[in-house]
């Protein structure tokens, strides 16, 4: 099986989609997760190729991706969609490891060449030096790497937010954090801009502490991928979230954390207003404090 559907048939087995696209399979039917389809860690055996080179599709699965890419198109009502192309290797996004980072995401691909380049690039990433080096200080297996690929709309965020439903830094059980930016997710994952931070009270969502951030810069869409911008002048100290955003995104934490059954670290996007889920794992070497 080359290609499941986010939702639908098997994109609930890790070993088929990965723990990145397992995990949004099973929470597709309540929350509002952008449509998306997997190449599975089959199609990436089928890939393979010698020594990480980065190699062209055979046909058994570049047609596939190709209808499934357009298939996506017109379920988002778009010829040429948009998407974010994101590694999902089987051992990702477990209890104990993230991997976070590790592998590749390529964001706002358009075009079914593009795609296809962006899916070799995501499974050629399972073979990266700095990839294999955090398998083996995890102990994990550096030879067989099974790897999915999602393959999702892509949302161009107002404001992203990486929200955690205990704290990771103190280990307090009772405290959802939530760092949020302008924009794309992007330069708040990789550390590039200086979040906004809220601690929230998890038993009755209370604002604990507010830090704004002076908030420079911002990733946008451009044409074939992302860039930065700079923010301007009037936005960067203002709040990149409203308080009844504020809540919402604290109310989804502690209801995903119930849902899930262990404390999440989650990716979201506000736009036009929606939120959007967009990643849900574990929260790893979390030392708890009750």
């Amino acid at each position: 099986m080359e290609i499941v559907w986010l939702g639908h048939g098997n994109c609930h087995d890790c070993t088929l989609v990965g723990g990145k696209g397992a995990n949004l399979c099973h929470l597709a039917a309540t929350q509002r997760i952008p449509p998306a389809f997997c190449l599975t860690a089959a199609a990436f055996r089928d890939w393979l190729p010698t020594g990480g080179e980065v190699t062209a599709l055979p046909a058994k699965l570049s047609a596939p991706l190709a209808t499934a890419y357009r298939h996506l198109g017109d379920l988002c009502g778009v010829a040429e969609l948009a998407v974010a192309v994101r590694s999902s290797a089987v051992d990702e996004d477990g209890q104990t490891v993230s991997f976070a980072g590790q592998h590749s995401t390529y964001l706002n691909v358009t075009g079914v060449a593009a795609v296809a380049k962006a899916v070799q690039h995501c499974w050629a990433s399972a073979h990266a030096t700095h990839a294999l080096a955090y398998r083996q200080h995890h102990g994990l297996a550096i030879g067989d790497i099974p790897m999915a690929v999602l393959v999702q709309q892509m949302i161009p965020a107002d404001v992203s937010a990486v929200v955690f439903s205990t704290n990771p830094v103190t280990g307090q059980q009772d405290e959802v954090v939530i760092n949020a930016s302008l924009g794309l997710g992007e330069s708040l994952v990789s550390g590039a801009v200086t979040p906004d931070t809220w601690r929230v009270h998890k038993r009755d969502l209370t604002v604990v502490e507010v830090r704004l951030a002076d908030k420079q810069i911002m990733t946008v869409p451009t044409p074939g991928g992302t860039g930065q911008r700079p923010v301007p002048r009037w936005l960067r100290t203002q709040p990149s979230l409203t308080p009844e955003q504020c809540l919402e995104v604290a109310q989804l934490a502690v209801h995903l954390e119930r849902t899930m059954g262990w404390p999440v670290d989650l990716e979201c996007a506000y736009r036009g207003g929606l939120l959007y889920l967009l990643q849900c794992r574990p929260i790893t070497a979390l030392q708890v404090v009750p």
